[in-house]
Formats: C-alpha cells, sequence, structure tokens
C-alpha cells in the first residue's frame, strides 16, 4: 500500500508493514499548503524540527519547543488526507526520562492529531523507546548523525565509518528491539546503511544514507532549491523555486516602482457594474 492509493489514512503499522516492499516516500511538511501538495505524493510527512532553521532562521535545532512543533504539527494534520504525520519530539522535551518523553509525547499527539512521534538517539534511548510504545505511541527513531547532538559530535559529520559502525549497527538493533516502527538512519555510510537495512526487520529510512535503505526523506525545502545558496551533497534538486522566486519579486519591484502595477485590470470602477450579476 502506498499513500497515493491508499482508502484510509496510512498508520505506523501500515509504514512497518512496507518492510523491503516499494520505498517509503517521506518529505517534511511545516505548512498546511505544502501538507496538501506532499499528502497527494508520500507516506509520510515529517514535521521534523528542522523547521526552526528552515523557517525561523535558527542556527540550528536546539532552539525548537515544544510549542513550535504543536503548532507546526496541527497545520500539517489539516492538511493531510491520506499520508501519516509523523511529529519531531524537540530537544530537551524526551531526554531526562521516559516519563517526562510519555509526558511530552502524548502531548504532542493530542494537541497535533499526529498518529506517531520521532525521537533521536539509539541504545541510550532505548529504554525510552520502549516505555513509550508499550503505552500506545508509535515511535520513529532516528540514529546516525542526530541533529540534537550536534555538539556533541562535532558538526554536522557521516557518521558509522571505521570504529564508529558497530555502534551504529548496536543502536538500529536496540531501537527495534525497543519497538520503534522505523528508523531514519541520517548521513551513515552506503555500505552501513545497506547491512543495516538487510539486519533490520523495521524499515529504514535514508538522508544522507544511500538507496539501499527501505525509504528516503528530504527537506522539501531543500529539494524544492528554496534555498539558492544551501546545497547538502545528499540533496537532489528537483526544482528551483528559490531562484523563481527572486525573479518574481524583482519583477514586482520594478513593475510597482515604473508604475506598471497595479494596472486598470487591477482596479475597481467608481460605480458598481448595471444589471444581473452572475
Amino acid at each position: 500500500m502506498s499513500a497515493t492509493s491508499a482508502l484510509r489514512p496510512v498508520l505506523p503499522p501500515d509504514i512497518r508493514a512496507r518492510k523491503g516492499q516499494v520505498p517509503l516516500v517521506v518529505l517534511t511538511a511545516y505548512t498546511t499548503p505544502m501538507a496538501r501538495l506532499v499528502d497527494a505524493h508520500c507516506d509520510i510527512a515529517l514535521v521534523g524540527d528542522s523547521v526552526g532553521m528552515v523557517l525561523h532562521g535558527l542556527p540550528s535545532t536546539l532552539g525548537v519547543t515544544m510549542e513550535m512543533m504543536i503548532l507546526h504539527g496541527r497545520a500539517v494534520v489539516r492538511g493531510l488526507t491520506r499520508a501519516m504525520a509523523v511529529v519531531d519530539m524537540p530537544f530537551g522535551s524526551y531526554e531526562e526520562g521516559p516519563a517526562q518523553a510519555y509526558r511530552n509525547a502524548v502531548r504532542l499527539m493530542v494537541e497535533t492529531g499526529a498518529p506517531a512521534v520521532k525521537l533521536e538517539g539509539g541504545v541510550h534511548m532505548a529504554e525510552t523507546i520502549a516505555f513509550l510504545t508499550r503505552r500506545g505511541v508509535p515511535v520513529m527513531a532516528h540514529i546516525g548523525l542526530t541533529p540534537q547532538a550536534v555538539n556533541t559530535l562535532g558538526g554536522y559529520k557521516v557518521v558509522g565509518r571505521d570504529a564508529e559502525a558497530a555502534g551504529v549497527m548496536a543502536d538500529a538493533e536496540a531501537v527495534q528491539a525497543a519497538g520503534a516502527f522505523a528508523v531514519v538512519l541520517e548521513k551513515v555510510p552506503v555500505s552501513l546503511s545497506a547491512r543495516i537495512t538487510q539486519t533490520l526487520a523495521i524499515p529504514t529510512i535514508g538522508i544522507g544514507a544511500g538507496a539501499h535503505c527501505d525509504g528516503q526523506v528530504l527537506v522539501v525545502d531543500d529539494m524544492l532549491g528554496i534555498f539558492t545558496d544551501f546545497r547538502p551533497k545528499f540533496v537532489k534538486r528537483y526544482g528551483e523555486l528559490g531562484t523563481a522566486a527572486d525573479q518574481a519579486i524583482a519583477a514586482y519591484a520594478q513593475d510597482v516602482r515604473a508604475r506598471r502595477f497595479p494596472g486598470p485590470e487591477h482596479g475597481f470602477a467608481d460605480e458598481a457594474p448595471k444589471g444581473p450579476q452572475s
């Protein structure tokens, strides 16, 4: 089953059942209009904490709050009819322990209507993932490069080369054992992501992790080319909306300054037209 053919909304068991089948299509979404576009083609609309950088101009995801995730989660859920919304748990909302994580995960689900949450971390978060899943909170895990730990990792670097590979594999196995229905692999070497995908019984969703994963996710603004000066290696641009928008805004500014806009067709007559109106 895919989002484009489902007769009902996609749910976590549907995603888990897609292991080894037609690859899962995932994009981020932060607004209702974008959610409607994503819904027509994707299986999952991820309300990522990347919203802090993409829409709010923050330098990293660390400043994102629960209130921001709830606001954008609600907007996205309103725009979906088939694709499944997954909402990121922001930094500081789950690391303290399972009880804190449960309170905040439930709040995200109740206040947004999303059927699942995503959190970062492997072995050290397995207890929390298990606590949530045993209590009815579907969890998508996220390992490899975990942006909320960027200060600890020392930057947005590839994770899992050489001696790190065993640790990333252990993280993957731990989140599966804890009950995660899927796991995001971010900036993991291609050969390692292929081994993880072969090993796990749950779907892997790659971002900068190669084509062997069970699905792919990108930040929608990246793949649409909205940022003209930002080109991550792992992103394929399917549009150049940033350039198009810049050209359109420039043309508008020129027309206003030259008094070409508004034209007669954009104004209203002093008197209303007479006769029947259709």
